[in-house]
C-alpha cells in the first residue's frame, strides 16, 4: 500500500481542486444575461438556415447532373451504342427532296 500512496496524493488533490466551486463571485462566464439571445441573433440564425437550404437545394441539382459511373467502358459502350443508330439513319433510303420552282432570269 506505501507504494500507491505517492502516486495517488497528486491525483487527489488534483480532484479536489478541480472540484471546487469558485467562491468570489466569479461564475465562470455564466452572467444574469447568460444564455438570453437578441433579435439580432435569431435573424442571423434564421438566415444561415436559409442559405443552407439554398446550398442543400443547389448541391441536389447538381448531384443529379453527375453520371452514374466515370469508367471508359461504358462511355465508350455509348458511343458505339450511338454509332450504331447513326449508320441505321444512313442506311435507310432518304425520301427525295423536294424540288425548288427555278426562278427564271428575264433581265
Amino acid at each position: 500500500m506505501s507504494f500507491l500512496l505517492p502516486v495517488t496524493a497528486p491525483v487527489a488533490t488534483t480532484a479536489l481542486v478541480l472540484a471546487q466551486q469558485p467562491g468570489n463571485g466569479d461564475n465562470g462566464g455564466q452572467g444574469e444575461d447568460f444564455g438570453k439571445s437578441s433579435p439580432l441573433g435569431f435573424l442571423i440564425l434564421l438566415l444561415f438556415l436559409i442559405a443552407v437550404a439554398l446550398l442543400v437545394r443547389s448541391m441536389t441539382k447538381h448531384l443529379k447532373r453527375v453520371p452514374a459511373s466515370f469508367d471508359p467502358e461504358e462511355k465508350a459502350e455509348a458511343e458505339a451504342a450511338d454509332a450504331a443508330e447513326t449508320e441505321e439513319k444512313a442506311a435507310k433510303p432518304a425520301e427525295e427532296p423536294v424540288k425548288q420552282p427555278q426562278k427564271s432570269e428575264s433581265s
